[in-house]
C-alpha cells in the first residue's frame, strides 16, 4: 500500500514561507528527505517528525496523523 502525500506538511512549510531546503537545514536532514516525506515516499522516524513539528509550530496530529 502506497502512503499518501503529506500535503499537510507541504502547506505548513509554505505557510512559514520555508523552502524544502530551509526546513531541511532547520531539522538537520537533506532537502531530498523533506521532498520524499512530502511525496509520501519516505516514512520519517518519530524523532524527525518531532523536529519537523517543532520547526513548523505544529503538533504530530496536525502534520502526520492520517484522517480515516
Amino acid at each position: 500500500m502506497r502512503t499518501m502525500k503529506n500535503l499537510k506538511l507541504k502547506s505548513a512549510r509554505a505557510a512559514k514561507d520555508l523552502s524544502q531546503q530551509q526546513l531541511a537545514d532547520l531539522v538537520g536532514v537533506s532537502r531530498q528527505t523533506i521532498n520524499a516525506i512530502e511525496k509520501g515516499d519516505y516514512n520519517p522516524t518519530i524523532r524527525l517528525c518531532l523536529s519537523i513539528c517543532r520547526a513548523l509550530d505544529k503538533t504530530l496530529d496536525e502534520l502526520f496523523w492520517e484522517e480515516e
